[in-house]
């Protein structure tokens, strides 16, 4: 029995290690990077650029935390409940990974079973006290901003870089991670381009 019961766990983490690896997304040089992070518009007012940027990151819900008009420097941040990622394309590798955690919890589930059995079988044993403690989870997310805004020739230069910072029930930071989409950097500077355009007409 036991060398069934040690199979069948040796086969349920196989399965559970095959199926939640997913091949990992291909890393972006730093130049790559840097080409998503920067923009040029075809102006040399460093002022009017940056108010742009401000007013395409006030949109977004950030909190303006800096902002030097004379250095080209910006920081903003924003603050959100945490949720765990819903839509998305579909992943095979996921759906497995789902699959499989089920039949583990399945498998575990009878395994647990067949014992509870044989321990009642056997005249029981001693009850063990378990402690509460304080579970840890996943609390807020904050998604940091940084600009640098400065003048390029004729014209005016845009980096920006975003980083995304996971917060517990703790306070404690369980992941950072910095935003390298490049459809996250097109839609943000999408906005920046028409607070541009209404700052040069002279509309904010």
């Amino acid at each position: 029995m036991k060398i069934k019961q040690s199979i069948l766990l040796s086969l349920i983490i196989f399965i559970v290690t095959a199926c939640a690896v997913e091949p990992p997304e291909p890393q972006k040089t730093p130049l790559e990077i840097r080409e998503l992070q920067t923009r040029s518009y075809d102006t040399k007012d460093i002022k009017m650029v940056i108010k742009a940027v401000m007013h395409a990151l006030q949109d977004d819900n950030f909190i303006i935390q800096q902002a030097n008009m004379d250095l080209g420097l910006l920081t903003a941040e924003k603050e959100v409940e945490f949720k765990e990622e819903e839509g998305g394309e579909f992943s095979w590798g996921k759906a497995l990974a789902v699959g499989a955690v089920v039949i583990a919890i399945g498998a575990a589930i009878i395994l647990s079973s067949g014992k509870n059995s044989s321990s009642h079988s056997s005249g029981g044993g001693a009850d063990i006290n378990v402690g509460k403690n304080e579970s840890t989870f996943k609390n807020t997310v904050i998604t940091e901003a940084s600009a640098n805004i400065s003048e390029f020739g004729e014209q005016t230069r845009v980096r920006i870089n975003f980083q995304v910072k996971v917060l517990d029930n703790h306070g404690g930071s369980s992941e950072v991670k910095q935003i390298q989409e490049g459809k996250f950097y097109q839609t943000f500077f999408s906005k920046v381009d028409k607070a541009v355009f209404l700052g040069k007409e002279k509309l904010q």
